[in-house]
């Protein structure tokens, strides 16, 4: 017997409400809404929030019956969409929204769920939004391949202007080059100055912190740009670089208040108390009167150092200083030195007296070797296994304990100007205090990956990745940063991209940038 016409409405209209609940579980961002979700009373949404985030937004949501929700923010293509689900069951929620596209009627898709988990349908909410800052730079993307790359976006610490140097603005652009979020704190009453120098990094609990040199506090902030906490530090000012200890601390270089010298001091901030717990004078642990290397950036009987990053050793409770003009130090929390990574030339006595000769590595060469040629080990030339790095950034430990620096190659064997950069990675053996270069790349690049100033370097360990993002290039008249992303074992790249700004200010573009969620990892 044929069923009813009726029946049979009935039978494709349960099959569609399953189609739709289906779409809803995948998050499917194309599917129809689903007509039964009758229980959302009431949406409203506000875009930037906070007045400081323009390609945000906020939906207030009011349901009959408690309910968890997803979201999802259709990308131009699949590894461009940024979703998330929020586990809080609730009938009032908050919903942040991250990852807008800007000039564009945005359709966003909210997903519902029983507290059991069972999917309870959509709804596509859209949300227009302004065009962008004309600050902003322009992004070439070069190369891609997503299957060989960590998942996430770019997060740029932008030092790029079209007008004023300050305020700095944050972006982050996804691998089709597109910009999904930016702060611009123009008309903040706190940070319309701000200037971060090295950067922005991600928390531990997700928001992100900077410390700014023109009022010299630590801030954290969440991913509106609105002001989370904030820390100052009595006595010292703010410049370079801060970093989260593990215990959640914060270790920053500072200046002294009062002291002939700048650049040249480290403390340790309590996360709770706000006091400072923990101080490095490096004119006390190192030798402030050497001047084996030049520059043109700095008086060096004023800025003899340069502190310009930091790394901390979590299994020995160690700090690791990059020094622009001296190289790189390791620190024990009382400031005695561990070992120096540096060319030979010209160490002295510590400002406490001790000989800092026997704290500086020596070379070995691929097959594990020391190079005994006395021009290696002062820097004066290069050996075929073996370079130093010359006015560095970024220092990075890896997990298997050898150390990633950003080679600038300012000066290097002590001539200038220099003509390339690279990643370098070395494999530090303590005990035996030697140092064996393991990997390199950028060298063949030579002036178009070539950064004497600024710069960063990372590593993705799921994927063996390293990245290379020279952020000061000057080269055929253009000022640019690159984000060069290279498979460790092969040394091909997976992606690579070109950021143009409008004006690079002391041709800097960028200092840093990370590739993290929109959201934070849970």
């Amino acid at each position: 017997m044929m069923p009813s016409p009726l029946r049979l409405l009935s039978r494709v209209f349960v099959v569609l409400l399953l189609v739709a609940a289906a779409g809803c579980d995948t998050g499917d961002p194309t599917g129809a809404d689903n007509p039964g979700v009758d229980f959302v009373t009431g949406t409203d949404v506000v875009v930037n929030p906070s007045g400081v985030a323009p390609l945000t937004a906020r939906i207030d949501l009011t349901t009959r019956r408690p309910v968890s929700v997803a979201i999802t923010v259709p990308g131009r293509s699949e590894s461009a969409d940024v979703q998330r689900r929020f586990e809080e069951v609730a009938q009032e929620h908050e919903i942040p929204v991250l990852g807008l596209y800007p000039a564009t009627e945005n359709t966003v898709r909210l997903r519902f769920f029983a507290p059991d988990g069972r999917a309870l349908g959509t709804q596509t909410v859209s949300i227009a939004t302004a065009p962008l800052l004309p600050d902003l730079p322009d992004v070439e993307i070069n190369q891609v391949t997503a299957s060989a790359m960590k998942p996430g976006f770019h997060f740029v610490s932008y030092f790029g202007h079209n007008g004023e140097v300050t305020p700095q603005r944050p972006f982050i652009f996804d691998n089709a080059g597109d910009i999904r979020w930016y702060l611009d704190f123009s008309e903040h009453p706190t940070l319309s100055n701000l200037f971060y120098d090295n950067g922005m990094e991600r928390l531990a609990n997700g928001h992100l912190y900077f410390g700014n040199t023109n009022d010299d506090r630590i801030y954290e902030i969440n991913l509106f740009g609105e002001i989370v906490n904030m820390w100052g530090m009595p006595g010292y000012s703010f410049h370079h670089n801060v970093i989260e200890k593990p215990n959640g601390n914060f270790v920053a270089t500072v200046n002294k208040e009062g002291a002939p010298t700048i650049e040249d001091y480290v403390i340790e901030i309590d996360r709770s108390s706000g006091e400072i717990v923990t101080v490095w004078n490096l004119n006390q642990s190192l030798d402030n009167g050497r001047r084996a290397w030049e520059t043109d950036l700095a008086d060096l009987d004023v800025d003899w150092f340069h502190g310009n990053a930091l790394a901390y050793d979590a299994s020995d409770n160690t700090i690791i200083v990059s020094g622009r003009t001296q190289g790189v130090v390791k620190l024990t929390e009382t400031n005695e030195v561990v070992w120096i990574l540096a060319p030979h030339k010209g160490w002295d006595t510590a400002g406490d007296g001790t000989e800092l000769s026997p704290f500086l590595l020596q070379p070995l060469d691929a097959n594990g070797r020391p190079i005994s040629d006395d021009d290696v080990r002062s820097g004066a030339v290069n050996h075929p296994d073996f370079e130093w790095a010359w006015y560095q950034h970024a220092p990075a430990l890896l997990p298997d304990g050898s150390l990633l620096l950003f080679d600038n190659g300012e000066n290097r064997n002590y001539t200038r100007p220099g003509t390339y950069s690279r990643a370098v990675i070395y494999q530090i053996d303590e005990p035996a205090r030697t140092i064996q270069q393991t990997w390199q790349y950028g060298k063949a690049r030579g002036p178009e990956t070539y950064s004497r100033i600024v710069s960063d370097v990372d590593y993705h360990a799921d994927e063996d990745n390293v990245v290379f993002m020279p952020g000061a290039v000057t080269h055929n008249g253009t000022s640019y940063g690159k984000v060069v992303e290279v498979d460790r074992a092969s040394r091909e790249v997976v992606f690579e991209a070109t950021i143009d700004p409008p004006t690079a200010p002391f041709g800097i573009t960028f200092h840093r940038v990370q590739r993290m969620g929109l959201y934070p990892a849970r």
